[in-house]
């Protein structure tokens, strides 16, 4: 069975997606067979991928209106592979109110399909609504990307009493799993303020890795490529390559 781990933090531009996109690529290049699961109605990680989402795709999934499986693409990076979404899933937001067992439709979902993975990632939107909910009950663990800046561990504790939450009504197995410091500048006062703040909250969790900023990084998605097929000798190829081997051994 896949290990399935929610990227999640109700702030946007923290590097959500960045980090969805090139840790799922980089677990493929260490011949781990994953899958992304875009779960952001913005569809980003999809297109970050160079996929498109025709249908059927999560929005189809989540009501019911198709399998896991049949939505499912395969991505031009070897061992990833994607199930996208687009602005339609929005649509989940209002269709869930009200109905039965909503927390639980992609758990359910996954259940048919994750027999064929060893990691699925969920990539969350930059909110704590109907979506998110659902991949913290689907999940084994959450990975928090934590941008380096002022204000970075606002709405921390926030995200942790959802967590709290989700572990006591509908998914005891959950826990945070790490915290990946991103867009790290070691020359700034802040960054190093960040992340021993991080370290003191979040004892023994926090990543000894981090993710520095990078143009190249920046610029990948664009091109529907992740930083290893876009430019393999960047700091942001050599960045997320750490974090999936530490990744791998924190698991082991």
């Amino acid at each position: 069975m896949a290990t399935v781990v929610s990227l999640a933090n109700q702030k946007g531009g923290v590097g959500k997606t960045t980090t969805a996109i090139n840790l799922s690529s980089a677990l493929g290049v260490l011949e781990k067979r994953v899958l992304l699961v875009d779960c952001d109605p913005q569809g980003n990680a999809t297109r970050g991928l160079g996929c498109r989402a025709d249908a059927p795709h999560l929005y189809h999934v989540m009501v019911g209106e198709a399998k896991a499986a049949d939505a499912i693409r395969p991505t031009k990076f070897p061992g990833l592979s994607v199930l996208p979404s687009d602005r339609e899933l929005v649509g989940v937001e209002v269709e869930f109110v009200g109905r039965e067992d909503w927390e639980k439709q992609l758990r359910w979902a996954l259940r048919e399909i994750d027999d064929q993975y060893d990691f699925i990632f969920l990539d969350c939107p930059p909110s704590l609504g109907h979506l998110t909910v659902n991949t913290l009950a689907a999940a084994d663990m959450i990975l928090v990307p934590l941008q380096s800046e002022y204000y970075a561990l606002e709405g921390i504790s926030e995200l942790v009493a959802t967590v709290r939450r989700v572990q006591s009504h509908l998914n005891p197995q959950l826990e945070i799993g790490g915290i990946l410091l991103t867009m790290y500048d070691d020359r700034t006062n802040l960054s190093q303020d960040v992340a021993a703040e991080a370290r003191r909250f979040f004892e023994g969790k926090v990543f000894k890795n981090k993710v520095p900023r990078n143009i190249r990084l920046a610029e990948a998605p664009s091109h529907g490529l992740p930083i290893l097929q876009y430019d393999i000798k960047s700091r942001g190829a050599i960045a997320y390559l750490a974090v999936a081997r530490e990744f791998l051994k924190r698991l082991a």
